[in-house]
């Protein structure tokens, strides 16, 4: 009979999930001590530091730090001028730091376009870090040397 074994297995799992303690309040680490069996008495704990939020309603704000190893061209989702035209609002999907870091930003401009290139890579000062893998949408601001007027703007990274 299968139902037997699968019962009995969905029994040890439902045993083996605990419950997720209380929330606790953001500016404090988590900490989570679990003893094993056959393991010395003292338990082993992991603590989990809290994350940075990007800003609420809107993507995190992101200046280029320009000390990544192997930078690499990142596709943006759109650029968006300011009022006067002087600057252009560049937004575009990452991960987080110090995995994913704005390396610099390349602006190209001619009489008929602006290209806008995103660098990004990981911090170079950072090592032997481990990342989640989450998506983050970032945003950063680049003047222009001319109005943007009728040009048409580019991703360099396409």
């Amino acid at each position: 009979m299968i139902a037997t074994p699968v019962l009995a297995g969905s029994l040890l799992l439902a045993l083996g999930c605990g419950t997720e303690p209380s929330a606790t309040a953001p500016s404090q680490p988590v900490s989570r001590s679990t003893a094993l069996p056959g393991a010395p008495s003292e338990p082993a704990s992991h603590t989990v530091a809290p994350r940075d939020e990007p800003t609420r309603g809107g993507p995190k704000p992101t200046k280029p730090e320009g000390h990544t190893e192997n930078p690499r061209k990142v596709r943006w989702l759109k650029a968006t001028p300011s009022k006067d035209g002087r600057s252009l609002r560049i937004t575009w999907w990452s991960g987080v730091e110090p995995c994913n870091v704005l390396d610099r930003v390349t602006v190209r401009e001619t009489a008929k376009r602006v290209t806008v290139t995103l660098w990004e890579g990981p911090s170079s000062k950072a090592q032997n870090v481990a990342c989640i893998e989450i998506a983050i949408q970032k945003v950063t601001t680049v003047k222009l040397k001319k109005p943007l007027g009728s040009r048409k703007v580019v991703d360099g990274a396409r």
